[in-house]
Order: C-alpha cells, then structure tokens, then sequence
C-alpha cells in the first residue's frame, strides 16, 4: 500500500488533481484497480497536507437483468468510512440484448461514465478518480498509434466544462501489478467481471504486445510514459 500511496500522492502533486475542500468521487467498478484506488485515495486522506473527501460510485449494468451482489464493497466503504452509492441501469440489456454491439467496449464506456458524471454531481461531487495507471496510459497511447496514427491519451486532469466536473487519474504513475498486490495484501473484494468482452479486447491484445516488447527492449511502459513527459502530449 505504501507504494501505491507513494504514487499517487507525487501524481496528485505534480497534476494539483487535489485541493482543499474537494470532495472526490471514485468510480468503483469492483475490479481490483478501482478497488486498489478507492482504499488507497481512503488512506491519503488521512495525511495528504490538503482535505477532501471520498465517495464511491458503482454503476451497476445489471448483467441478465440481475442486480449485481456489491455487498463485499459495501462493507469495505464502511470500513474506510466512505459513503458508497449503487446506480442501477439497464446497460448490459441496452448494449448486448438490443444494440447487439460487435465492439461493445467504446459505447460502455462513454455511457457509464456519462453516469458516473452524473452521479457524482448529485451526490455534491465536483471531482471523479478512474482508477486508470501506468499499464492504461501506455496502452492508450499505443491503440490511438496503430489505430489512428495519433500521438494521444487521456489526460491526467480533464475539465469537462458542460458538466462542470474534474476527472483525475491518481494512479498514473502505477503499475497494474502494483494494483494487484494491493488487492491481494488488503484482501479487497474485488468480483469477476460479467462482462461477454472480458479479456476478448483490443486492449488486451495490446497489453500482450507491450509485455512481448518488454522482454527485448525493458521497461518499455515507462518509456512510453517518459516520452509523453518530454514532449508534454496531454498534459502529461
């Protein structure tokens, strides 16, 4: 933990993701990174020089028209002394039964955290933490490359002027094995994804080309990341 906690308190420095006053909401999707951050972004407030609040969000989609058993993540908010909000939908029903998306991911995506935004806001939230890390911005970086030709990411900090919400990543800095080892000391309850496109992405096949690449050329994450700095792509 105190390596995370490490991470992310020189991202939230370097970015200013955090200032007196703000009260942060962390999108909770159950898995052990946004888990890992939600215990850790918990622990910071402890100690970090500026005060803020924590409140965990879940946007359940509601696989086979079911509510999902957060009852696990429940408990651990009680525990860090988090208020935790369940938003039900019908995203699973809208994106696989009627949409029938051949590439589900893109339109998720947008549409949870459309409601992530939304939530947030009306639970007095004026910044959202996505447990994105190293491994994700490198990985982002990649895809908008080979797909696109773009030199491009997702920012560390974003504005989103029409909703009037910060989004922050504090986790930048971290490898997704630093996440795991989080979860797995912390005993965090982390839930198997429903999803049908889990571990069936083209983030996944990228993610075996980058560790395919590292086995020749090292730490080729970190490098990607370290060039983002040098050339400032992003705000990075």
């Amino acid at each position: 933990m105190q390596k995370l906690l490490g991470y992310m308190r020189s991202a939230a420095q370097k970015y200013d993701m955090i200032e007196d006053g703000d009260k942060i909401a962390v999108g909770v999707s159950a898995g052990k990174d946004s888990l890992a951050l939600l215990a850790a972004l918990a622990r910071l407030r402890e100690f970090y020089p500026k005060k803020f609040e924590v409140v965990a969000i879940t946007v359940d989609m509601r696989f086979d028209n079911e509510d999902s058993d957060f009852s696990g993540i429940r408990e651990l908010c009680e525990r860090l002394g988090v208020e935790y909000v369940i938003k039900p939908t019908r995203l699973a029903e809208l994106i696989f039964d009627e949409r029938k998306e051949k590439n589900p991911c893109s339109l998720c995506s947008k549409m949870r955290r459309g409601i992530l935004d939304n939530t947030a806001l009306e639970y007095g939230c004026n910044k959202l933490a996505l447990g994105h890390h190293l491994d994700d911005v490198a990985e982002t970086f990649m895809m908008n490359l080979l797909n696109g030709g773009n030199l491009d990411c997702f920012m560390p900090v974003t504005y989103h002027s029409n909703k009037g919400i910060t989004v922050i990543r504090p986790m930048i800095f971290a490898r997704e094995s630093d996440c795991a080892r989080v979860a797995r000391k912390e005993n965090l309850p982390v839930l198997k994804s429903k999803c049908p496109a889990d571990s069936n992405t083209e983030r996944e096949e990228i993610k075996k080309f980058l560790s395919s690449l590292e086995k020749k050329y090292g730490n080729v994450r970190y490098k990607i990341l370290g060039a983002m700095q040098r050339k400032e792509i992003n705000g990075y």
